[in-house]
C-alpha cells in the first residue's frame, strides 16, 4: 500500500493553541447584504461539517488510483481494494467494535439504521426525542415510542417499565440529541436492555463527532454514524455491530457484489442465489471507496486529538451557553437538565422574531450559519417550543473559535434590542433578505431559486 494514503493527515496547530487538525472553508470570506466581507463563522456544523484538511488529501492521493473494488487483478483495484478494507477496519476501532463485529459501508446514518431496520427480528422501542431517522426507520415494524420524562432518571424508569411491559428486540435510542446536544448514560441503557432481552443501537451520528464512542465497554450492540458529521463530506457512513442478525437478513440491496453464486435452470425459471455474509450481503454494486477512505481518515485524525478537541468544545460550548442564557429575549431549549454530558449543540428561539428569520438575518447581517426549522425532529422541537415553527440551533466543533461564539451572542443582543437592520420576507418558503445584493453563486454554477425545503415560514 503506498505511503502517501497514510501519512496525509498531519494534525496542524490552531489558534486556541491546541494540535488540532485543519478545517477546510476556515476564515472563508462571505459577503454581507452591507457590501462588506467578513470571516465566516459556521455554527451550523450539526447539519454537516465541513472537510478536513487531511481528509481531502487522503481522497486527493487515492484518486490517481480509483478503480473498482474486488475481484480486480490490476493493481489500481487491488490498491483501492486494500484500502476500502483498511477503512473497514478504521471505522471499526474509532468506535471500539468488537473483535467479530461487523462494520458494513452505508450513505449515511439514515442508510445505516434503515438498513438495520431490515434485520431486527422483532419489535423495536424508540424515544419521542429522536432524530426522524431513528424514529422512521423502523415504521415497518410498528415500533413503540416513549415519551421521554422530565428528567434523565425518570426517562430510564420509564423504559425499564415499558421492556419489561413487552417483550422487545431492540432499543434505537440518540447518542447525543441533535437538538439540544445532551448525551444519555449509553451503557445504562444498554445495561437495562440487556437485562430485558432486548439489544441496543445508538444513533452516533451527533455524538461520535464530539465524544468517544466505545461500544464494547458501554455494551453497545450497534452504532450508526455519518461521514459528513465527521468532517468527511464524501458520502458515505457506516453501521457497525454484531454479525448474526446481518447475516441471515435480506440484502439491503439486490446485486453485485453481495452474492456467493447465482445460478438458473433455464428459460422461466427463478434465479437461484447464495448470498454473502454481512458486509458485502449489504454493499451491492460497486462501493463508494472514496467515501469510505474518506470516512477511515477523519476517524484517524480524530481518534490522535479527541481529548485536546473535547477540552475546546466544552469551553467554547459553556462560553455560547452562557452567552445566551444572559441574553435578554433568548430562551434556550432543554430535554433534562440532569443529562450527564452535552456536545456542542444549543437551540434557542427569540421572543418576537421567527426562528427562520433569525437565521437569515444572522447570515446576511453578520456572516453567521446556524440552522433553523426543526431539525428533521418534530415531536421533540413541537414539545420544546409550545408548537412553535421551529427553533434556531448553533452548533460547534473544529474551527470553532471563541470570535464565532462572541459574535454570535452579541449579533443576537442586537436583534433583540434593535431588529435587523435590513428588510426580510418570505421567498418561496424561506425567510430571505429583500433584494439580497449578495452573489450567491459565486462558483458560477448556475444561479437560481433555491428549494425551500420544508418547514419554511410558518410551516
Amino acid at each position: 500500500m503506498p505511503t502517501l494514503l497514510a501519512d496525509a493527515c498531519a494534525p496542524t496547530t490552531t489558534t486556541t493553541g491546541a494540535a488540532l487538525p485543519a478545517v477546510l472553508g476556515a476564515g472563508l470570506p462571505v459577503p454581507l447584504v452591507d457590501g462588506t466581507t467578513v470571516p465566516h463563522a459556521n455554527l451550523d456544523l450539526a447539519a454537516s461539517a465541513p472537510a478536513l484538511a487531511c481528509v481531502a488529501d487522503r481522497v486527493n492521493a487515492l484518486l490517481p488510483y480509483h478503480a473498482s473494488v474486488h475481484r480486480g487483478a490490476g493493481f489500481a483495484s487491488q490498491v483501492c481494494t486494500a484500502a476500502l478494507e483498511a477503512a473497514r477496519r478504521t471505522v471499526g476501532r474509532f468506535v471500539g467494535a468488537r473483535a467479530d463485529d461487523v462494520v458494513v459501508f452505508t450513505r449515511n446514518t439514515t442508510d445505516a439504521l434503515n438498513l438495520l431496520g431490515g434485520a431486527v427480528p422483532g419489535p423495536v422501542l424508540c424515544l419521542d426525542v429522536e432524530h426522524h431517522a431513528n424514529l422512521l426507520a423502523w415504521r415497518g415494524g410498528s415500533p413503540r415510542i416513549l415519551r421521554a420524562a422530565a428528567t434523565v432518571d425518570a426517562t430510564l424508569a420509564d423504559l425499564r417499565d415499558a421492556l419489561a411491559d413487552t417483550p422487545t428486540a431492540l432499543v434505537a435510542v440518540t447518542g447525543a440529541s441533535n437538538v439540544t446536544g445532551e448525551v444519555l448514560p449509553l451503557a445504562e441503557i444498554a445495561r437495562i436492555a440487556h437485562e430485558a432481552g432486548a439489544r441496543v443501537v445508538v444513533d452516533a451520528a451527533q455524538l461520535a463527532p464530539h465524544r468517544r464512542v466505545d461500544i464494547e465497554s458501554a455494551g453497545i450492540d450497534y452504532v450508526a454514524l455519518s461521514g459528513h458529521k465527521l468532517y468527511a463530506p464524501f458520502g458515505s457512513g457506516a453501521l457497525v455491530g454484531r454479525r448474526d442478525w446481518l447475516d441471515v437478513a435480506t440484502p439491503y440491496l439486490a446485486g453485485g457484489g453481495a452474492v456467493q453464486r447465482v445460478t438458473t435452470a433455464g428459460t422461466g425459471t427463478a434465479a437461484e442465489v447464495s448470498w454473502a455474509p454481512a458486509p458485502h450481503r449489504h454493499e451491492a454494486g460497486t462501493p463508494n471507496v472514496p467515501g469510505a477512505v474518506a470516512l477511515a481518515a477523519a476517524c484517524d485524525a480524530l481518534d490522535a486529538v479527541f481529548d485536546d478537541a473535547v477540552a475546546q468544545e466544552r469551553a467554547l460550548s459553556d462560553r455560547l451557553a452562557a452567552g445566551i442564557e444572559d441574553c435578554p429575549g433568548v430562551r434556550p431549549l432543554r430535554i433534562w437538565h440532569d443529562a450527564p454530558d452535552r456536545v456542542g449543540v444549543h437551540t434557542f428561539v427569540v421572543d418576537g422574531h421567527p426562528a427562520g428569520l433569525v437565521a437569515a438575518y444572522l447570515s446576511a447581517e453578520h456572516g453567521i450559519s446556524v440552522r433553523d426549522g426543526k431539525f428533521c425532529a418534530h415531536p421533540l422541537v413541537d414539545r420544546l417550543t409550545g408548537w412553535a415553527e421551529g427553533a434556531v440551533r448553533a452548533s460547534l466543533g473544529l474551527g470553532t473559535t471563541e470570535s464565532d461564539v462572541d459574535r454570535l451572542v452579541a449579533a443576537l443582543r442586537e436583534l433583540v434590542a434593535n431588529g435587523p437592520r435590513w428588510t426580510y420576507a418570505c421567498v418561496d418558503g424561506r425567510w430571505a433578505p429583500v433584494e439580497d445584493p449578495r452573489d450567491l453563486d459565486p462558483l458560477g454554477l448556475g444561479a437560481g431559486t433555491t428549494d425551500a425545503g420544508h418547514g419554511g415560514c410558518g410551516r
